[in-house]
């Protein structure tokens, strides 16, 4: 039997509610909305807190905005016809809340609602990120999502050379660094970041300066300070994700605290000698830092910070796979490192992965949490430098867990 569109349109409405653009615009949090009109379409404005996924992909790609097929979802389109559409094939996948915005995009704006209007890529910023624009994960919608991030980096060291070199060439719009030291000769095997004319210049304005070379639009922030118990959460505020490139147990304690008081991602690396571990903290999603070490080690066991040592192109693995999992996050690309350490042995060329549970009696993210403020550790690196090396965080990552 042929069916007309009107005909398409009505046995979706047999099994689709549709809602008003009022009552999506007062409808919980926890309703997943999914604008599915094309990329053109979405970059002229959309409804804030919208995922976009275009009709096209809306079956190959629902799982990974939706992975239970009881969330309640609410899609919306220009005029509220493809949402319809939409809503029955997601019906047909057995998702059982699935509703339709009559009147789209359109209806929305006429009711006078707040609405985006997103960055447009410039010539030269499709010129230079054409490469991503080419992928679907990314495309244009995830280069504007990098274009407008966030990121802070705990140290200019070694971790957080090749991760902020990469973040800016991936065009993440703001690139903060908390560090307090300065560039020392011994830094210049392993921390890319900074150069022989650049010694005793804080380690901050060195890597301002080798961004904004690469990168001429990325805002680079420099914290040139200590991070404590008084400064994390003022700083953690203003960025969407935090990366931990410290080299102390005190500093990185702190730092998957804070990130926890503050729901801010955590991308965690560590490394020592010729090991190095990684791994991607969701705050109360995934476990965090002390779901695996509820509290930091004695000061006998931590390694100073100058006599562990390093591989010099360590750092590089790691820090490089620390920017990958930050632009995962911000774009909504693939499946990012949560709940799983990965560990690197250098010496074999090995990579290994552990899963890591939650742990529900975590003192900061379990379900009694004993601490609910930050501290400060002291006395856990005997050597008198700052955050922003790299090596003895690691110590344990010589026996990961398993």
């Amino acid at each position: 039997m042929i069916k007309s569109t009107r005909d398409l349109l009505n046995d979706a409405r047999a099994v689709v509610d549709e809602l008003t653009p009022h009552q999506v615009h007062g409808a919980p949090d926890a309703r997943v909305l999914i604008d599915v009109r094309e990329d053109s379409e979405f970059a002229q404005g959309h409804i804030a807190g919208a995922v976009h996924l275009s009709k096209g992909y809306l079956e190959m790609r629902i799982e990974d905005v939706a992975h239970d097929r009881g969330t309640p979802i609410t899609l919306y389109c220009a005029a509220g016809v493809r949402s319809l559409l939409a809503a029955r094939a997601l019906h047909e996948m057995g998702y059982a809340d699935v509703r339709s915005m009559s009147g789209g995009f359109n209806a929305w704006k006429q009711a006078g609602f707040d609405f985006i209007v997103p960055q447009v890529l410039s010539a030269e910023q499709q010129q230079r990120y054409s490469r991503h624009l080419l992928i679907p994960e990314i495309g244009d919608a995830g280069q504007r999502k990098l274009l407008e991030s966030r990121v802070l980096i705990i140290g200019a060291g070694g971790l957080g050379s090749p991760a902020g070199l990469y973040l800016a060439a991936a065009g993440v719009g703001t690139i903060g660094f908390v560090d307090f030291d300065t560039v020392d000769l011994s830094n210049l095997q392993r921390q890319v970041l900074h150069t022989e004319d650049r010694i005793g210049m804080r380690k901050t304005e060195s890597a301002r300066i080798a961004l904004q070379a690469l990168n001429s639009e990325v805002r680079v922030v420099a914290h040139d300070e200590m991070l404590s118990s008084e400064n994390a959460q003022r700083l953690f505020e203003d960025y969407d994700v935090i990366v931990n490139g410290c080299d102390n147990f005190p500093t990185r304690y702190l730092a998957n605290d804070v990130a926890i008081f503050a729901k801010k991602p955590l991308v965690d690396g560590g490394i020592f000698r010729f090991e190095g571990q990684l791994t991607t903290v969701i705050p109360f999603q995934s476990p965090c830092y002390r779901c695996r070490y509820p509290s930091p080690p004695p000061p006998e066991e931590a390694p100073s910070c100058a006599e562990a040592g390093v591989l010099g192109v360590l750092p590089g693995i790691v820090g490089v796979l620390q920017a990958t999992e930050v632009i995962k996050l911000i774009t909504g690309a693939g499946e990012p490192l949560t709940g799983r350490l990965l560990h690197i042995d250098a010496l074999s060329m090995r990579f290994r992965e552990y899963r890591v549970p939650r742990d529900p009696q975590c003192p900061v993210c379990g379900e009694r949490p004993s601490i609910t403020e930050p501290i400060d550790y002291a006395g856990f690196c005997a050597a008198p430098i700052g955050v922003a090396t790299e090596a003895a965080a690691a110590a344990r990552v010589a026996a990961p867990v398993r």
